[in-house]
């Protein structure tokens, strides 16, 4: 799978760690900064190159963090096409993406730990969504919703 990944400068080093564990896990990681850790970096700016390759078919799933994983989160669902949410437990990693067709995980770097961390990333990368119908309906009403207000 191929897999775009950013983070600003609270979740540079826990990037770094993801990145590994994904190439170890054969994936393709395509990553969209922070390259070095400045305090300057800010998350919607990581937010924006890693749902913008979501959204241009560059990548099949992608992975924002930030401090808390809640700004890079915010940031990311502003691109149409994308559905980003905060796990920091398995179980909504892995509904988010059944349910709801999450495509984007955001973590927060100090919030959850490394070793969770993975567990996390390896559930909602494992994840398919459900094509149940009542998934199908909720997701062409929030598509819809999305779609009233892009103007």
């Amino acid at each position: 799978m191929i897999i775009a990944i950013g983070a600003d400068h609270g979740g540079f080093h826990l990037k770094e760690e993801v990145i590994s564990l994904l190439k170890g896990l054969g994936h393709t990681v395509l990553d969209a900064g922070a390259f070095t850790e400045e305090p300057s970096d800010d998350y919607p700016d990581f937010s924006e190159a890693v749902a913008g390759l979501i959204v241009r078919k560059k990548a099949q799933r992608g992975i924002l963090i930030c401090g808390s994983g809640v700004g890079a989160c915010i940031a990311a669902n502003k691109i149409p096409g994308v559905r980003a949410s905060v796990c920091h437990d398995t179980f909504s990693a892995r509904q988010g993406v059944e349910d709801d067709d999450m495509n984007v995980l955001c973590l927060g770097a100090r919030v959850i730990g490394p070793k969770l961390a993975v567990e996390v990333i390896k559930t909602f990368l494992s994840a398919k969504f459900s094509n149940a119908a009542r998934h199908r309906r909720r997701l062409n009403k929030v598509k819809a919703i999305e779609k009233a207000y892009q103007k």
